[in-house]
């Protein structure tokens, strides 16, 4: 598949439809989480029907978690770090391939970083 290029533009264009998105993952992660901690607690328990409840809703979760994040990719961006709900768009800026970097509960994409530098080289755009 060939990589999208993005505007800066395009890419602020599509934070609506990428926020809602990004906010179900990032509760589901939370929640996910939580689960997983009582699953390893029940692990210790040596009759444990491993088909209860806990396992179950872990499954559903992930299989929703999948399903958003593959909605996002869809737009051809990138889900960077689903932690800090970071998402990365392809650009170029002065000839060069970028990533426009955007993190969840900023309302805009201002920061950028060149693609072998990861967040912590994030730049402003000016």
């Amino acid at each position: 598949m060939t990589p999208r290029y993005f505007t800066l533009a395009e890419a602020n264009d599509l934070l609506p439809q990428i926020k809602p998105l990004m906010a179900q993952l990032l509760e589901l992660r939370a929640k996910t989480a939580r689960l997983s901690q009582q699953l390893g607690d029940l692990l210790e328990t040596p009759y444990l029907d491993f088909g209860g409840p806990i396992p179950n809703a872990l499954a559903q979760d992930f299989i929703v978690m999948e399903t958003l994040l593959n909605q996002i990719r869809s737009h051809g961006c990138i889900v960077k770090n689903l932690e800090a709900g970071l998402v990365d768009f392809l650009a170029q800026i002065d000839g060069r391939d970028v990533y426009l970097c955007w993190r969840y509960g900023e309302e805009s994409i201002t920061y950028y970083h060149e693609l072998h530098t990861g967040f912590p080289g994030r730049r402003p755009i000016h």
